[in-house]
């Protein structure tokens, strides 16, 4: 259910904002075969990830008293391109820049500022196709730590949310085409699902989870829980239920796993568990094999979802990210202080198989692996390292 596009890596966490690298195995023994630099580049300050298509990547920083999308070179690190708009967001915590990340689709790159602005740029030259302000639009304002949203197509749609307000443009002109509920907040971007054979967008917002249709953004379902702060992404859990997480302002509160159906009554949800053992921020969980592998405030963890209890705890990775490496029961963790680390996605134990440093510095921006390339940064540097890859 990705979007319209050929590109390696379309946005925020991949073609289905997942976290999940299909089709790629690398070899585990860095002891024996690193990762090689390819290229190490100053950037500007934001907690963005990357977009990949080709040798092209996309990504968006502060410089100054501009807000910048910028296109570089995945072969060089070489600037390509960048736009800028006269902007600057920054507060005490997470420091000044944008926070979402680009979403590339046919020949265009979509994005959402830390203050609302809307692009859809030409992404050969970074040409401006048409702007909105989402804050303006949607009368929604800016959240404490900023408009955090990654923009998300569907078909001739691009739907971002704007705090816990979603709004859909049209791709061609901009022109807003419909706006979700307006109230409740949040950080988590809008998540495609198909449920009972039925499209639809999922968005945590505030204390609920809301499912709208992507045609005209009607409400389907929601579902409430307690804690206030939303972050993170939905996923899907085994038979087609439904995995999401909730925090407070202090940190993570745990994991839900809901039944979601439709039948001749209408939708019907229903919690099948709640579970305290993985308790994520704003640091995406993967599910892989029947289970949900992520961050337990700052060490990793694992659990069983069929009943949501923890198969084990370990390793200190402080706010990191990862991405699961599907065809090799594998973790690729990058920690809050730059490192990355090999961690075996099984049930079985903790299991760390390689550790090596890639950052300096406060890292809370995802990571990315297109084929034998992996892309890292944070808020002042990105870098590319060439992986070596395992033989099948």
């Amino acid at each position: 259910v990705g979007a319209n596009t050929d590109a390696d890596w379309p946005g925020f966490r991949g073609p289905e904002r997942d976290g999940i690298v299909h089709g790629v195995r690398i070899t585990t023994d860095w002891s024996a075969s690193p990762p090689v630099e390819m290229w190490r580049r100053s950037i500007g300050p934001g907690w963005s990830s990357f977009a990949v298509r080709g040798d092209l990547l996309y990504t968006q920083e502060q410089r100054g008293d501009d807000e910048i999308v910028g296109c570089y070179k995945v072969s060089t690190g070489e600037p390509v391109w960048r736009h800028r708009d006269a902007v600057r967001f920054w507060e005490s915590n997470g420091g000044a820049g944008p926070r979402a990340t680009p979403t590339l689709s046919d020949g265009r790159v979509y994005t959402l500022g830390a203050t609302g602005l809307v692009n859809a740029l030409d992404a050969r030259d970074g040409s401006v196709i048409w702007s909105r302000n989402a804050a303006s639009d949607t009368g929604m304002k800016v959240p404490d730590w900023g408009f955090a949203s990654s923009p998300l197509v569907i078909d001739d749609l691009v739907v971002i949310a704007a705090s816990g307000q979603l709004v859909a443009y049209d791709v061609r002109t901009g022109h807003p085409r419909w706006f979700g509920p307006p109230e409740g907040g949040g950080y988590s971007s809008p998540h495609r699902m198909m449920i009972d054979g039925v499209d639809q967008i999922l968005l945590l917002r505030g204390r609920r989870t809301t499912s709208v249709a992507p045609v005209d953004g009607t409400v389907l379902w929601e579902h409430s829980w307690q804690p206030a702060v939303s972050i993170v992404q939905p996923t899907f859990a085994a038979n087609g239920d439904v995995l999401i997480a909730a925090g407070d302002a202090m940190g993570g509160m745990g994991v839900r796993r809901i039944s979601v159906a439709h039948g001749s009554a209408g939708w019907t949800v229903e919690e099948r568990w709640t579970s305290r053992g993985l308790k994520p921020y704003f640091n995406d969980f993967v599910v892989h094999n029947g289970l949900a592998f992520g961050f337990d405030g700052n060490i990793l963890a694992c659990i069983d979802l069929e009943d949501g209890t923890r198969k084990w705890k370990g390793g200190r990775y402080g706010n990191g990210q990862l991405v699961l490496l599907a065809d090799q029961d594998l973790l690729l963790v990058l920690s809050e202080d730059g490192e990355l680390a090999l961690v075996g996605a099984t049930p079985d134990q903790f299991r760390e198989v390689a550790r090596f440093p890639v950052l300096d510095g406060k890292t809370w921006n995802h990571p990315v692996l297109v084929r034998d390339v992996l892309l890292v940064r944070n808020d002042h540097e990105m870098v590319a390292f060439r992986v070596s890859l395992a033989n099948r």
